[in-house]
């Protein structure tokens, strides 16, 4: 068990059954009467967000969670295939689970999952990600005033806001954070 005023961003808890990750944490302190924790959390099994309020002095129950690095292999059109580093299982996961992040997937792409008790409940992609571009709009310089950049579409499927120079068969440095161009990598 841990007090609610321990939970930071990232921290993971059980409660009523279900896994929560707390994504943004606020102490409040009124003038008088007892200071309250709000927290906006995600539901790690459904993806929902929600946010709880407790009073100051509550606990909650901690969870441990494992992390694996693992190695994406490929898509069957349903499931995710994974394969675990270390002792070479090959875990499967919802494609609907990563939702638009499946876009930054390719073979060979390394990544987290945490589980727990042997139930995948989360992922951390990379920071960063390299895809080839296999298309590309046309565009024209000039066509804008300042910063002239042109839409792509990279190996995964993924639509990027790149500069004009790049062209079809470069392969660019994506941030997986934001879902935007870094830098051309060949």
């Amino acid at each position: 068990m841990i007090d609610v005023n321990q939970l930071r961003k990232g921290t993971t808890f059980l409660e009523d059954g279900q896994i929560y990750k707390v994504l943004t944490y606020q102490h409040i302190k009124p003038g008088r009467g007892n200071a309250t924790i709000r927290v906006k959390v995600r539901n790690m099994r459904t993806g929902a967000t929600v946010e709880l309020t407790y009073n100051s002095g509550t606990q909650v129950q901690d969870v441990d969670v494992e992390s694996h690095t693992v190695e994406y292999l490929y898509d069957d059109g349903e499931l995710l295939t994974f394969m675990d580093l270390e002792t070479y299982e090959q875990p499967q996961i919802r494609k609907d689970v990563f939702g638009d992040d499946a876009l930054y997937l390719k073979e060979g792409l390394q990544l987290k999952l945490s589980s727990y008790e042997g139930e995948i409940i989360d992922y951390e992609l990379p920071k960063t990600v390299d895809m080839k571009v296999v298309e590309s709009e046309m565009a024209v310089a000039g066509d804008t005033a300042v910063n002239p950049q042109k839409k792509v579409t990279t190996e995964s499927g993924l639509v990027v806001q790149v500069p004009m120079f790049i062209n079809v068969g470069d392969v660019i440095r994506i941030n997986t954070e934001e879902g935007t161009y870094s830098t051309r990598v060949n």
